[in-house]
């Protein structure tokens, strides 16, 4: 299993066990140079956010992967994880809706198996 692989499947894992809503992996790596994959998934508030986030945080610290930067844990309507090859965007409902990123990536395709 490749690093990006495993970091999916660790990230995934982590938000599943946070009761993550609707979690969407999107292969970006073949219309974008900014990361091979996102993952998307929503909460239905802040301290769900943030303990989705932290979440992942340990989980993939145990495979060594940090994030090179996170951004918007204190507000937490949306927090994004920047693992390089993988960026992980965690909304509350309302901001995803507002932000529609599956529509902006919507050339991406969707992963459903890792």
């Amino acid at each position: 299993m490749t690093e990006v692989n495993t970091i999916i499947k660790e990230a995934v894992d982590a938000l599943n066990e946070k009761k993550a809503i609707d979690i969407k992996v999107i292969d970006i790596s073949k219309i974008s140079i900014m990361a091979d994959c996102f993952i998307i998934a929503s909460g239905n508030n802040a301290n769900q956010l943030q303990a989705m986030c932290d979440n992942v945080r340990g989980k993939l610290s145990k495979i060594n992967s940090s994030p090179k930067h996170v951004e918007g844990y204190d507000s937490a309507n949306w927090i994004l994880l920047d693992y390089s090859d993988v960026i992980i965007h965690l909304f509350d409902k309302e901001s995803r809706s507002f932000y529609d990123i599956e529509r902006i990536w919507s050339d991406g395709k969707e992963i459903t198996s890792f």
